[in-house]
């Protein structure tokens, strides 16, 4: 558990960082540089027991120490989020193109998870799966603590049916319905995900389902921007995608052109309830 003493600020706890050991300020400073060594000497970090730690303190490797996070300077994200349902297990929003589903890397507040739990005053709120930065659509999130673990676990077994919408160019030559299968890999520090040789890890139903190139996605898999590239290897990339099939860079400010991905409808049946469930977007299907 997180030291009370530090709390929730923002709707946010206090990072964790685990140690190797001895000094904490000398550590603190060599990992993290001058800010980190600055919260020592201001009191701004405290041990396990919430204890504050000081210029002396001296703790084992593995012990751990609280600290709060610097917020970066965040462009807002001019929408908004609706909230599709609610009761004392769930919330299910509809979340809008450009708003990270929880903080990660330069995207903090400007996320629906912080935004969520300051709205709707639930400092336990915490996302059961997640969708992309630049996807919109059905987010799935539980209300306490205990129930995080049989949601995620829904969702990470691939037992939840999930369909989205996309608009894409249409090739007469491409023959649809199809299924594409192919191995995904994502590797940090890179932009994209690419296709490899070797045994298939992700899976794709791709249909067109009006003439002018509105298509339904139904994942099989849940690999990371897998619609994003099955789309592109079939020369048909989404409209809108600025990674592939080639890196655009886009200022954080621009939110005109929004990734044409929809995740439309979610269907499970309910871990703790064992009914059924199935959350439709009310967004239309158009430009934000």
């Amino acid at each position: 558990m997180k030291p009370a003493v530090l709390g929730v600020r923002d709707a946010l706890g206090p990072s964790r960082v685990r140690l190797h050991g001895g000094s904490v300020l000398a550590e603190l400073t060599r990992r993290f540089g001058a800010p980190a060594r600055a919260k020592v000497l201001a009191g701004e970090v405290v041990d396990g027991d919430g204890a504050v730690v000081d210029t002396g303190t001296v703790l084992a490797p593995g012990s751990f120490v609280y600290l709060r996070r610097d917020l970066p300077v965040e462009v807002p994200v001019p929408f908004e989020i609706a909230v599709l349902h609610q009761d004392d297990d769930i919330v299910v929003v509809d979340k809008p193109h450009f708003l990270a589903t929880m903080p990660r890397g330069r995207h903090v507040a400007q996320t629906a998870l912080v935004r969520l739990r300051c709205g709707l005053g639930l400092p336990e709120l915490s996302p059961a799966h997640r969708l992309d930065r630049l996807t919109a659509g059905v987010l799935l999130f539980t209300t306490r603590r205990e129930l995080r673990g049989a949601y995620q676990t829904l969702f990470a077994r691939g037992l939840v049916r999930k369909t989205y919408l996309a608009r894409a160019a249409v090739d007469p030559a491409l023959a649809l319905p199809c299924v594409v299968r192919s191995r995904i890999v994502k590797r940090r520090g890179h932009l994209q995900a690419v296709c490899e040789p070797g045994a298939p890890n992700a899976e794709t139903l791709v249909e067109l389902i009006t003439a002018d190139g509105l298509y339904r996605l139904t994942p099989r898999t849940g690999r990371t921007h897998q619609l994003r590239v099955h789309m592109a290897s079939l020369g048909i990339p989404i409209t809108g995608d600025p990674l592939y099939p080639n890196v655009i860079d886009v200022p954080a400010d621009d939110f005109s052109t929004p990734l044409q991905l929809l995740a439309h409808r979610i269907e499970f049946d309910d871990p703790v309830t064992g009914l059924r469930r199935e959350f439709v977007s009310s967004k239309e299907f158009r430009l934000e």
